[in-house]
């Protein structure tokens, strides 16, 4: 059964699979165990899966839970760097990395025709990257699963609607999803915290910036 939870709550692998469209060919780039790519196939969402990783006893691990799958030929294991070695995949997930860590794969590789993307920080990066390479954004939200994420769905063309400051800090749809709030709340703790220790007097102007601007989206005086 495909999990149902979009906005509270919930497993960070289930979340990310929930945003995992039907497809032919599913790669999981920086697949670490491979469960994304397991749920893909034994729900018959895919026809063949690509697992890479950069590691090979990384990738091994995959390898050993997608066996069975694999016997069957449904599955391709590419001991790669990012998007270099992977062709033919029409829906690609990068989860687990750094926003500025996924637009660099971009970079040296290619946007795919579809993805969904889990950026681990500077989310806001990617963000630009993706709607300044024309991308359409399909989702763009925030869940929780101990901590706070943020995931972004969305295609190779078809362009998007202009995004405001804050949805570009930190996701369009994550403005009308209660779960921000939380995340604002713990930020501005955290900023303020920040603010009460030893740093030089532009450091303190930056944080001081940033204070007004997460409680500006937390009142919702900045949307």
């Amino acid at each position: 059964m495909r999990p149902k939870t979009f906005g509270g709550e919930g497993g960070r692998i289930p979340q990310i699979c929930a945003r995992l469209s039907k497809c032919d060919v599913f790669a999981d780039v920086g697949c670490d165990h491979g469960y994304c790519a397991q749920y893909m196939l034994k729900n018959n969402l895919c026809g063949r899966a690509i697992i890479s990783d950069i590691s090979p006893k990384s990738l091994s691990k995959a390898q050993k839970l997608l066996a069975p799958f694999a016997a069957e030929g449904r599955v391709e294991a590419i001991c790669c760097d990012g998007l270099k070695g992977i062709s033919g995949a029409d829906l690609v997930l990068i989860a687990g990395m750094g926003g500025e860590e996924i637009v660099k794969i971009l970079r040296e590789g290619y946007i795919p025709p579809a993805f969904v993307f889990q950026p681990m920080r500077n989310a806001d990066v990617l963000r630009e990257y993706l709607l300044g390479s024309g991308c359409a954004i399909d989702e763009d939200n925030i869940f929780k699963d101990g901590k706070f994420y943020f995931i972004i769905k969305g295609r190779v063309r078809g362009g998007t609607l202009p995004y405001s400051r804050a949805a570009l800090a930190f996701g369009r749809d994550s403005l009308k999803n209660d779960l921000l709030k939380d995340f604002l709340a713990e930020e501005i703790q955290k900023t303020q915290a920040y603010l009460s220790s030893d740093m030089s007097d532009k450091n303190r102007s930056q944080l001081q910036d940033r204070l007004a601007f997460l409680k500006g989206v937390h009142s919702g005086e900045i949307d």
